[in-house]
């Protein structure tokens, strides 16, 4: 992020600085113009547009990785906000120029093209956000109303950045050192895949945590394998017992290496050994997003 922020920055300096070089050369030529001049100001008025719409191709290759739902609202909006920069200098030093000519009509046009897709791509995304965060808050309202008191001093439940993160602590799913879900745990789960079986649009994310104390079991070598036993018995229970369909399901082990307290203190380590249901939109609809992200680079003519 930091590098396409500098190199935003490059860009804007680099296109302002030709747009005053440009604009300087028409006010020098206000009285009689000779056609030598206006050429060399139609030349350059021309490397000016070359180099902004070689700028545009660069900077939307640069926004190709995996961003946020978030991070790609806030860089369309700056994207939008730097074209309308640009629509207005464009403006101004159509206006000022000498003679014009079709082509600077022609740039002006492509400008409105622009802005036009970038105000509504940056619609899609905020009736994205604003549906994906309205679901979310739905799905939590809803577990956090069906959990009951006691239930809840065992469950924490958050959202962040649109994903929905149910951890719950291993003292009330399994036995110590057992990756055997207890029947108390049974009736948490069952409200849980409730829940999970109204959203069938989301994907489910099981994943086991321990704490660094080494296991000495025959049938479990290490904390990796109790994390991941662990998660596989909560995912075949919410299979197996609540009906929840398979293809929605997945189970991981972090291990001892996924920490969220230090492990030096019993209360850190009992933080520390839990197991996260993570409900998260199919990725399908964020990539939709993407591919439908305004390519103005495609239709510009040097």
């Amino acid at each position: 992020m930091r590098f396409i922020r500098r190199y935003q920055y490059y860009l804007a300096m680099k296109l302002r600085a030709g747009i005053i070089t440009v604009f300087a050369a028409s006010l020098a030529l206000t009285g009689c113009v000779s056609k030598k001049n206006y050429v060399s100001l139609q030349s350059k008025y021309d490397a000016l547009q070359t180099e902004y719409q070689n700028a545009q191709l660069e900077l939307a290759k640069s926004h190709t990785n995996g961003q946020s739902l978030e991070d790609r609202l806030a860089e369309a909006q700056k994207a939008n906000e730097d074209l309308k920069k640009a629509y207005a200098q464009q403006q101004s030093l159509l206006d000022q120029s000498l003679k014009t000519g079709s082509q600077s009509s022609a740039n002006i046009s492509k400008l409105v093209d622009e802005i036009n897709a970038s105000n509504k791509y940056i619609k899609q995304l905020v009736a994205a956000k604003s549906k994906s965060d309205s679901l979310n808050m739905v799905l939590t309202n809803n577990l956090t109303r069906s959990l009951s008191r006691d239930e809840l001093k065992d469950v924490d439940i958050k959202v962040l950045k649109g994903v929905v993160y149910i951890s719950l602590a291993d003292n009330m799913l399994y036995k110590s050192g057992s990756y055997e879900i207890s029947p108390a745990a049974m009736n948490t789960l069952s409200k849980i895949a409730k829940i999970i079986k109204d959203y069938k649009d989301y994907s489910v994310l099981v994943e086991g945590n321990t704490d660094n104390v080494p296991i000495s079991r025959t049938n479990i070598r290490n904390n990796w394998d109790l994390s991941a036993l662990r998660a596989s018995s909560v995912v075949q229970a919410l299979q197996n017992d609540f009906g929840i369909d398979p293809s929605r399901l997945t189970a991981g082990g972090r291990g001892e290496y996924n920490p969220i307290a230090d492990n030096s203190t019993d209360s850190g380590k009992a933080r520390n050994r839990r197991t996260e249901i993570i409900i998260t939109p199919e990725l399908d609809d964020f990539l939709d997003l993407i591919d439908q992200a305004p390519d103005t680079a495609t239709e510009t003519e040097p």
